[in-house]
């Protein structure tokens, strides 16, 4: 393989946007790693961070993520990769390290396509390890943990969320930019699966917003939160090994009011995909706001975001009831500036390919966090970067849902 031939310790990283800063500050900082190639298409920008960067370790590389036989020579001149790219470049990034045979990490959801790739993977002896940054990611580690702690689990919740402080929230929506905003309006029309009674139920995208489906929660330092429900628990649970869950769902948090805001967006249309004619011009409805509210969401330099996970599963405990709740805030690092969201993010995705180059990750093949991912040594990890997890167990009869 690829592998022995002089590459060890060698890692590429695809994609230097906001992410990908910090993985490659944690990428460098790491005396494991002899060298790091990294690949943008934004030629200008690139060479303009690494000249801030002022490290010897690292070398750019402008590289078209489209180009396959460029991607997978320079997927050969490493043995791990880092991608933080948009998510219709992941199978393709996915097929050339397998080509290449690099292990691979990135921080988005694996797509039935990528997760197809299993088999290919585990034949090119290489490791994929897709949901590898904040959710996914460190939310399907503690809820590894969580569910170990129970005998028998009844009902299942996991929160995230990227919000501005309370100092930082002085717009109408209450939030700024912190993860691609066009992955955040897709995210706001795409349907979820809950369980309910035992049974998945699908809710469709144009309902997220809907009353019935929204709630509050209290979060200790941050105050009142509202959720609404994200993504497929259903294969969240799968991934976890989980059967016989009587209820479940995943939820994105904002603060209160976001909801009530969005909700009369989606049903007039604003998020759409369609192109409608305005005079001679072909637009869609979430170019056009992604463009309008883009620049006005945007941190200042001393303002900071909060990174916010929960995770919370109720069951049985040598026959007790018991709640076991694992919770993380993490807040922006103003003396680096780096956000909340790209420390638990970035930063979780460069732990993960230095576990790969020590050999503290052995599986191949398409992998998971819930299953693959050291709980113990990334939790030390994050611990090291002043990124903290909370515990706590609550046992006895009439817990509260979560």
């Amino acid at each position: 393989m690829g592998r022995d031939r002089g590459r060890s310790n060698q890692v590429v990283l695809l994609g230097l946007g906001m992410q990908g800063k910090a993985a490659l500050h944690d990428l460098v900082a790491a005396p494991e790693v002899t060298h790091v190639w990294v690949a943008d298409g934004d030629a200008k920008a690139l060479h303009a961070h690494l000249a801030t960067l002022g490290s010897s370790k690292v070398q750019a590389v402008v590289l078209d993520g489209s180009d396959f036989p460029a991607l997978v020579a320079l997927l050969e001149r490493a043995q791990v990769a880092v991608e933080l790219l948009p998510a219709h470049l992941h199978e393709r990034v996915a097929r050339a390290a397998i080509a290449a045979g690099t292990h691979l990490v990135n921080a988005s959801h694996a797509s039935s396509a990528l997760r197809s790739l299993d088999p290919e993977a585990q034949a090119a002896d290489v490791a994929i390890l897709p949901e590898s940054g904040l959710d996914p990611g460190i939310d399907l580690v503690l809820a590894r943990l969580a569910v170990q702690e129970l005998d028998t689990v009844e009902a299942f919740s996991s929160y995230g969320a990227g919000i501005p402080e309370p100092q930082a929230a002085d717009n109408p929506l209450k939030y700024k930019i912190s993860w691609t905003f066009r992955g955040v309006l897709s995210a706001y029309t795409r349907e979820a699966r809950v369980l309910r009674d035992g049974r998945p139920v699908t809710i469709p995208g144009h309902s997220l917003f809907a009353p019935e489906h929204v709630h509050t929660l209290d979060v200790e330092g941050l105050g009142t939160l509202e959720a609404y429900p994200n993504g497929d628990v259903v294969h969240y649970l799968e991934s976890l090994g989980l059967t016989g869950v009587r209820e479940a769902a995943r939820y994105t948090a904002r603060w209160p009011g976001h909801a009530a805001f969005w909700r009369p967006l989606v049903a007039l249309g604003f998020l759409a995909d369609d192109p409608i004619q305005v005079g001679e011009t072909a637009v869609r409805p979430r170019d056009f706001l992604e463009s309008l509210l883009a620049p006005q969401l945007q941190y200042g330099p001393q303002e900071r975001d909060v990174a916010f996970l929960r995770v919370e599963a109720r069951g049985l405990r040598a026959g007790r009831p018991h709640r076991v709740i694992y919770e993380l805030v993490d807040f922006r690092d103003l003396e680096t500036g780096f956000l909340a969201m790209q420390r638990t993010v970035g930063f979780t995705a460069s732990i993960v390919a230095r576990m790969l180059l020590t050999g503290q990750i052995q599986a191949r093949g398409v992998l998971s966090p819930a299953r693959d991912i050291p709980p113990e040594h990334l939790l030390a990890e994050l611990g090291r970067r002043g990124i903290q997890v909370r515990r706590r167990v609550e046992a006895g009869a009439g817990l509260p849902p979560g």
